[in-house]
């Protein structure tokens, strides 16, 4: 649960329709535009592009829904990352795929659990 949002952000869910997520149902990608909002990614203008539109919106990634009482819950993801303890990224869905290919595989679930490093 988010919570209600600052008053210096403005805040919007876009559809996600590839998750079946519509903002016209009150769900989406939380999206927030606001002074307090980053304004880029330092020397990587493709990857604030990816993050920031060009109307100056943040995409968190992040699938949320309004509740009746104005607050915010986030519900969903829009891509399912694990960060792997070397640092790398790789998607769960990207596995998923690959191992669903053999034939013997009916169901498969990537499942990622915590690193604990003393």
């Amino acid at each position: 649960h988010v919570g209600a949002p600052l008053p210096c952000n403005l805040i919007k869910l876009v559809d996600v329709a590839e998750k079946n997520y519509f903002a016209a149902k009150g769900e989406g990608e939380v999206c927030v535009k606001g002074p307090n909002v980053f304004k880029g990614y330092l020397k990587d203008p493709g990857r604030t592009a990816e993050t920031l539109d060009t109307d100056g919106w943040l995409h968190t990634g992040d699938i949320g829904k309004w509740l009746p009482n104005g607050t915010l819950k986030i519900i969903d993801r829009k891509k399912h990352i694990f960060k792997l303890a070397q640092g790398e990224y790789i998607s769960p869905e990207k596995i998923e795929n690959i191992y669903i290919r053999c034939e013997p595989v009916t169901q498969l679930y990537v499942h990622g659990d915590s690193l604990q490093v003393n």
